[in-house]
């Protein structure tokens, strides 16, 4: 029962939706890396519920970094994370606690768990443990961007409304990351808002695709097989709540391509190797070819949704029916992007520590 990533970087999770706090816990990173609080708030803030397209359960998210930085830098040890939950309504679970909700982890956790997990919320499956996630990954994500690796992540579908593919990936990262409703195009981004709150008002909701470019990252990171940098890159994605698939560059579009159409041609640039084109996304062989890391996360519609649906009583092993109540996203796909990016930069930490020590990510230069 192991709630821990990565090998020589790795973060562990812990806590409950309704507990009384949840966290993280981040191990391997250098010594001396700045923290910048007021970056790792900001970044919690972009995870926050958005009015009507979100749940109304609102958390301040006042984060406590317990271990591991003295004098506003890491020491090298653990730094662990706590955030409290202040606005849990567990009285919204106990009349279903042994219904199956679709699409949700209650049938599986009582599987694996044998009634014994906390059912409030969605317990320690809940996607409220993702502000732990988001905290540790902005420490990750800082020390990173003084690597010169800039990670950003927009809303490339949602509704079937789709926004504009990447251009200028510096200006258009830079734009993002300042973005409270990460799209690249405005008005798309408000057609996306208005198909959420009608979904919202027919008590449903609605899904779609996320689209993350990592600039700066140097060639040579991965392994050719079962440590390969999309496979490392994929484990973690999938560790997040409503994530059902990745792709990367072009993914499942060069199923139909020839091989003339999808291969990366290379070319000198100044001096330096790069590919006329990045279908495969910026990896060959399962390793880093110096161009951008491009991939695509597919984030399914929200599964409580306030329609009637059928279902059984794990517990009475009989057949039922469910109306749920209490507070639900008609969409997490907004507020997945900066998981998105927090994992990415996690993942890249753990990687590029593996290639080139521990404490690169603080030094000058490879």
């Amino acid at each position: 029962m192991k709630n821990t990533f990565g090998q020589n970087v790795s973060v562990t999770l812990f806590g409950e939706s309704h507990g009384a706090e949840i966290g993280a816990i981040i191990d391997g990173l250098a010594p001396g890396i700045e923290i910048d609080e007021t970056f790792i708030a900001g970044q919690l803030t972009l995870r926050r519920p958005q009015g009507i397209i979100s749940t109304a359960r609102q958390e301040p998210d006042p984060f406590q970094i317990v271990s591991g930085v003295f004098e506003g830098k890491t020491t090298g040890t653990p730094i662990c994370v706590i955030i409290p939950n202040s606005k849990a309504h567990s009285a919204d679970y106990s009349a279903t606690r042994s219904l199956a909700r679709p699409g949700h982890a209650d049938y599986t956790a009582f599987c694996k768990y044998h009634g014994f997990e906390d059912y409030r919320g969605g317990g320690h499956f809940s996607g409220r443990i993702t502000a732990a996630l988001v905290a540790v990954g902005a420490i990750a994500i800082s020390a990173l961007q003084k690597k010169g690796i800039a990670i950003g992540t927009h809303i490339s579908r949602c509704a079937a409304i789709a926004d504009r593919s990447f251009d200028d990936l510096p200006a258009d990262i830079a734009k993002l990351n300042q973005a409270a409703f990460a799209v690249l195009d405005a008005e798309k981004g408000e057609q996306m808002r208005a198909a959420i709150e009608k979904a919202a008002k027919q008590g449903d909701s609605v899904g779609g695709v996320l689209e993350t470019a990592v600039l700066g990252v140097p060639a040579g990171l991965g392994e050719p097989w079962f440590d390969t940098l999309e496979g490392t890159l994929a484990h973690i994605l999938f560790s997040v709540p409503a994530v059902k698939g990745v792709q990367f560059g072009a993914g499942f579009d060069m199923a139909d391509c020839f091989g003339s159409e999808y291969n990366d041609a290379f070319r000198m640039d100044n001096g330096k190797i790069v590919t006329a084109t990045n279908h495969n996304g910026g990896i060959n062989g399962g390793i880093s070819n110096g161009m951008p890391i491009l991939f695509r996360c597919a984030v399914k519609p929200t599964p409580s949704i306030f329609k009637k649906q059928d279902t059984v009583d794990f517990l009475k092993n009989e057949n039922a029916q469910l109306e749920l109540r209490g507070r639900h996203d008609p969409a997490i796909i907004h507020r997945a992007r900066v998981v998105v990016d927090s994992v990415t930069a996690l993942a890249l930490c753990d990687v590029l520590a593996g290639r080139f020590g521990t404490d690169w990510i603080r030094g000058d230069g490879i």
